[in-house]
């Protein structure tokens, strides 16, 4: 039995079922590398490159395709008390189309992209962000622990 909710869609009807379970045990891994409870939610979309860019177009105010999206939904500022309610952390959203074509460009295999873009993603819902190059090698790091985890590597 999962301890986490991770609700996986793939709007483009590409990805296999194998590959989506595989996106789901590595976030599984995810949540407990980052000492989620039990109980925590995350919702994952793969979407092709035109979904993608509307959504950048339209919260980020750029006009062009991106890999991955994250969308928290719990900020952590604000704390609720006696309630038994799980951690809502977020929504990501996956470009297939990039991640098809990413994969191809780095040499990888598909799996390895959707898994890391997943995780990235995740890891940006946690806190994590890569504006300088401390915190770059820091989450960078983190992706790749989780991933070699289930023997995914470069």
């Amino acid at each position: 039995m999962n301890e986490y909710e991770i609700d996986i869609t793939d709007e483009t009807g590409r990805l296999t079922e194998e590959q989506l379970n595989l996106v789901s045990e590595v976030l599984q891994t995810a949540f407990i590398r980052e000492g989620k409870l039990p109980g925590a939610e995350v919702s994952v979309t793969f979407v092709r490159d035109e979904n993608i860019q509307t959504l950048n177009r339209d919260y980020r105010n750029k006009n062009q395709v991106t890999d991955v999206l994250s969308f928290a939904l719990n900020e952590g500022d604000e704390e609720i008390v006696g309630a038994d309610i799980p951690d809502v952390m977020g929504d990501i959203i996956i470009s297939a189309d990039r991640a098809e074509a990413q994969a191809e460009e780095y040499g990888h295999s598909f799996e390895r992209e959707i898994c890391f873009l997943a995780v990235h993603g995740f890891l940006h819902l946690s806190g994590y962000v890569h504006e300088s190059e401390t915190e770059e090698k820091e989450m960078f790091t983190r992706q790749e622990e989780i991933l070699r985890t289930h023997g995914i590597e470069k």
